[in-house]
């Protein structure tokens, strides 16, 4: 199935997670992030559980420090 991540297509399998997803994308370990699917923010403690299906459109927003 293809979800689109931060307007960019991706294939996934059937029953991956949003934790899943940023592991695939490599962003697993990034601290700051927040993630919204489909325009409703996802809380960090359901990213494990969080299934995503076809045509969700993901994104991901990272916290920048400025000043």
């Amino acid at each position: 199935m293809e979800v689109l991540v931060n307007n960019k297509l991706y294939a996934v399998q059937q029953g991956t997670t949003i934790a899943a997803l940023l592991q695939f994308i490599q962003l697993s370990s990034q601290k700051g992030i927040a993630v919204a699917v489909n325009s409703q923010v996802i809380p960090r403690s359901d990213w494990e559980q969080q299934l995503l299906a076809a045509a969700d459109n993901v994104t991901i927003i990272r916290a920048t420090q400025g000043g």
